[in-house]
């Protein structure tokens, strides 16, 4: 009987002391919602543009514009409401009777722009300026307790703090009223600590600095935990003087797990306020064990290791609720970019929400975080709150690596020291666009930038922005060749891409029509719904931290590639991978899979895959290699093919099998009849096919081959015709060594029709290499075919595909703009073997039997401004390429970006036919 009660004395004990523990933390009382998918409705009242002049009410928190109030503005200081438009806010609430006596703040995240706030008729303080940074009021004294109270918030959109507005308000993003992010109170005993930054280093040492209120004389401990909740190390103590404002306390941790992108291993430590010998206030914070180190003329360092960053550029932006997020957001976000091989991600341009930051601490992504000021800077006075107002918020998160004070100009160099010695952590500070302090960060250099600078400088190069995405161009576009400079030079510490997503807002007073600004906003690398782009896949093959090295398939293969660890912490080890084996005969394709056993290799280091491949692996079409992170996430799919075109070719080609073709001739044409009933009609003139047909009807397939470049120059002299055997050849006749020196058409007794083209461009470098021929667009409906897909390709963005049979329906996308289907259908594709055009008519099947070809799907709409991303497509409609065309960026012409963006280069000063460019086309006419 003792011994029960006993036990339950000991429950007792143990839930008693769990509940004065949870009474020792401080509360939360949220007054708004806790992001966009929660919110609560406010009253409110807008006094300018959509829907003002009248009391209604708002979610909280909310862009105000987004609910249909107000005005949009997209920046850059275009405002004609000329700061009148603000909005007015009231919510009642009840506070707790027991929260009398404590000390209590109301806490606003984030409110665009000038903010006042009151309480019950009074103002709880100063106008807060700046519209990204957490501010708080003490309140206590201005609440009615176990009672009703009013919260009273005018918000101005305009500021009216010059600096403010030039810093804010003329960037280049768009410009959204009201209060964004949520708004809570927070009480804590009247004795507390009030604010709390720690230090935990790499090799096991914590330091922390807590500010004290009220204090009396007695101890701050602190100990570190697991996440599991479980005691990590010895608890330590520091001791404290009533009226002590400030505290410091330090241990060493024996053997922690480091914190990295690659493995974000986090701990809590949890400080307790000590008095009279009783546990007064308990705070906790989540932390995790890292070094970050800036070594000039060197590099940056992470836990002693050299980081190359592969990082984006990210606007906290939705299309439907603007700067106003939620974390399921925030996750989808990080686990996009981390799929994208992604270690880092840049605040472009101004601090996140709290759960972003959070996600990258859990998830692992280096961040960048950053004061505002676009071109322009705050002034010393409201710069120096918002900086304290930003490092405060932020400081605990190991994520965070460097701080930014403002971006491309937009830097009051006055700032500078408050980062410094407001960090505990002591981390970088740079100036993004500028040469500051080693690092030289200077936004969309050329490929080839300076002498003695930049790449080829002695500052660490460390480009902040690169590779401006704008609609298709930019992002993946140049990146493979940017990124072989980067990995290669020491002195480079990769860079961020011009960004992560379009940002394009749903404008609730135009039909919830989706808007860019023209060309300000569609940047992204993916869609403002989060859409992949060709650019996504690009990026996550050039930046897999498993390179595999290319490599020919041939029959003397003996399951070896050669890999590279580009991890920082993983070895290679640690990653798992599989194989699969294809045959590409459509539906019900034979496979075969397998694993991989993974090869001891250490960061940096070089290795080995060795496949054991089944004894038929010969009979497959593509070897497919996939590599898997430490979590089983998918880092990249290579494809590797195994059957020659010539193999494919002869799956499809039938030339016997019917009588063989007559051909009658008039002034200007050969006629064609096969023995099935095709008719061809051929120029005599320039032997370019004129006209096809069958039983069934016209195929609107013709005027072609005509060569993409000089065309004018080919020399043709005339068309004659001969058999062979039973099959039909016409032929065009050319001086020697002319541009064209080969244009043979085969017309077998199965109706199946052979095109052989021989040429060399006109001089030693061509824009466009290869044949058109036309096909009215509008009756085209989709297309099956097996080459690299499914997305395009240009010239300097080869990456990012897999060869396999793609189904594509037509579609008129202009990546970026409007509404979009993904991924494009017009374009180039590479490498292809076979295609079949679903048309509104009959199909047509054409089949190549040459080695890297390009297939051209008519020509993509641009928009009204396209800057560098409007690259030069051939006439015609369908062409089949040996050289195609690179893209641009917003700032850069393509020749910029490094050799991907030259021009086709070929060198053949004898023009022996042997080296000539070949095209060894077929062409199914029969409507099957």
């Amino acid at each position: 009987m003792r011994s029960a009660c006993f036990k339950i004395w000991i429950v007792l004990l143990f839930v008693i002391s769990g509940l004065i523990t949870r009474a020792q933390e401080t509360q939360k009382l949220f007054l708004s919602g806790t992001g966009s998918d929660h919110t609560v409705n406010w009253q409110f009242f807008c006094t300018e543009g959509n829907n003002s002049g009248k009391w209604t009410t708002i979610p909280v928190p909310s862009n105000w514009e987004l609910q249909g109030f107000g005005k949009y503005n997209y920046g850059l200081a275009k405002d004609s409401l000329k700061g009148k438009e603000k909005g007015l806010y009231k919510y009642e609430f009840n506070v707790p009777a027991s929260w009398r006596g404590k000390a209590i703040n109301i806490v606003f995240d984030g409110s665009m722009t000038d903010t006042e706030v009151k309480l019950n008729g009074k103002l709880a303080g100063p106008v807060h300026q700046g519209a990204f940074y957490r501010f708080k009021y003490d309140v206590g004294a201005l609440l009615s307790y176990g009672k009703s109270n009013l919260l009273e918030v005018t918000v101005s959109k305009h500021s009216s703090n010059t600096s403010v507005n030039a810093a804010e308000r003329k960037g280049d993003f768009w410009v959204f009223g009201g209060i964004f992010r949520p708004v809570f109170l927070e009480a804590s005993p009247k004795s507390h600590i009030g604010y709390y930054a720690v230090d935990a280093k790499a090799n096991g040492n914590l330091k922390a600095q807590l500010r004290l209120a009220f204090v009396k004389s007695g101890t701050v401990t602190g100990q570190v935990y697991t996440l599991a909740g479980q005691k990590f190390g010895t608890p330590f103590s520091v001791k404290i003087n009533a009226g002590d404002t400030v505290a410091n306390i330090s241990t060493h941790i024996a053997s922690p797990k480091l914190w990295s992108p690659e493995f974000p291993n986090l701990y809590n430590v949890v400080f307790t306020l000590n008095q009279n010998g009783k546990a007064v206030h308990t705070v906790k914070q989540r932390i995790g064990f890292r070094t970050v180190e800036l070594r000039k003329h060197d590099g940056i360092y992470v836990n002693n290791v050299k980081i190359k960053f592969k990082g984006v550029n990210r606007h906290s932006f939705w299309p439907t609720t603007g700067r106003a997020l939620n974390k399921k957001i925030s996750i989808e976000d990080v686990l996009l970019m981390k799929d994208m091989n992604m270690n880092a991600v840049r605040m472009s341009h101004y601090p996140p929400d709290d759960h972003f930051l959070d996600v990258c601490d859990s998830l692992g992504l280096f961040v960048l975080d950053e004061l505002t000021g676009w071109h322009h800077a705050y002034d010393d006075v409201v710069g120096s709150k918002l900086t304290k107002e930003l490092i405060e918020k932020d400081i605990n998160h190991p994520s965070i690596v460097m701080w930014d004070n403002g971006n491309e100009g937009g830097f009051n160099f006055n700032l500078d020291h408050l980062f410094d010695e407001l960090d505990i952590q002591k981390r970088p500070l740079i100036h993004p666009w500028g040469i500051f302090r080693g690092t030289n960060t200077q936004h969309y250099i050329n490929y080839d930038y300076g002498t003695n600078t930049g790449i080829n400088g002695h500052d660490i190069f460390f480009p902040t922005e690169f590779l401006h995405g704008l609609y298709d161009g930019g992002g993946g576009a140049g990146l493979d060749d940017f990124w072989k400079q980067m990995w290669y030079t020491p002195i480079s510490a990769g860079g961020f891409i011009w960004d992560f997503a379009d940002e394009a807002v749903v404008r609730t007073d135009k039909n919830g029509e989706l808007d860019s600004d023209g060309d300000h906003g569609p940047d992204g690398i993916i869609g403002p719904y989060h859409e992949k782009e060709g650019s996504y896949y690009a990026i996550k093959e050039i930046w897999s931290p498993v390179y595999l090295e290319p490599r020919e398939i041939t029959s003397a293969f003996n399951g070896t590639l050669p890999l590279e660890n580009r991890y920082s912490y993983t070895n290679i080890k640690q990653c798992t991978f599989s194989y699969k084996l294809a045959m590409l005969n459509g539906a019900g394709s034979k496979t075969k899979i397998g694993t991989i056993a993974s090869p001891d290799v250490a960061p940096g280091q070089y290795g080995n895959l060795q496949l054991q491949l089944p004894k038929d692996w010969q009979n497959f079409d593509v070897l497919y290699i996939s590599a898997f992170d430490v979590n089983k996430q998918e880092l990249f799919t290579w494809s590797f093919p195994i059957s020659s075109h010539d193999q494919i070719a002869n799956r499809f080609i039938a030339k016997t099998g019917g009588s063989k073709a007559a051909i009658t001739e008039t002034d200007s044409l050969y006629n064609v009849k096969t023995g099935n009933g095709i008719e061809l009609a051929f120029n005599r003139n320039s032997g370019i096919l004129v006209s096809v047909k069958n039983a069934k009807g016209n195929i609107p397939f013709n005027n072609g081959p005509i060569l993409v470049e000089g065309q004018d120059q080919t020399g043709f002299q005339k068309l004659t015709c001969h058999y062979e055997g039973d099959n039909l050849v016409v032929e065009a006749v050319f001086p020697p060594k002319k541009s064209e020196p080969l244009m043979k058409w085969t017309i077998y007794p199965s109706g199946w029709v052979q095109l052989d083209v021989k040429y060399w461009p006109i001089g030693e470098e061509a824009t466009l290499m290869g044949v058109n021929f036309s096909f009215p667009e509008k009756e085209i409906k989709g297309i099956t075919f097996m080459g690299d897909g499914p997305y395009r390709v240009w010239k300097n963005r080869m990456k990012g595909t897999a060869l396999g049979v793609w189904d594509k329906t037509y579609n008129n996308t202009i990546t970026g703009q409007g509404k979009v289907v993904y991924p494009e259908f017009k374009g180039y594709y590479s490498n292809l073997y076979w295609m079949k055009l679903q048309t509104t008519g009959q199909p047509v099947t054409i089949v190549c039997n040459s080695r890297d070809v390009f297939m051209r799907l008519f020509t993509p709409s641009n928009p009204k401004n396209v800057y560098n991303t409007a690259p030069l497509f051939p006439s015609g409609d369908i062409s089949f390429m040996h050289g195609i065309t690179p893209i641009g960026t917003k700032s850069q012409k393509p020749e910029k970006l490094g050799p991907g963006g030259q021009k086709n280069q070929y060198f053949n000063y004898d023009r022996n036919i042997e080296d000539a460019l070949t095209l060894n086309l077929y062409f199914d006419f029969s409507g099957k």
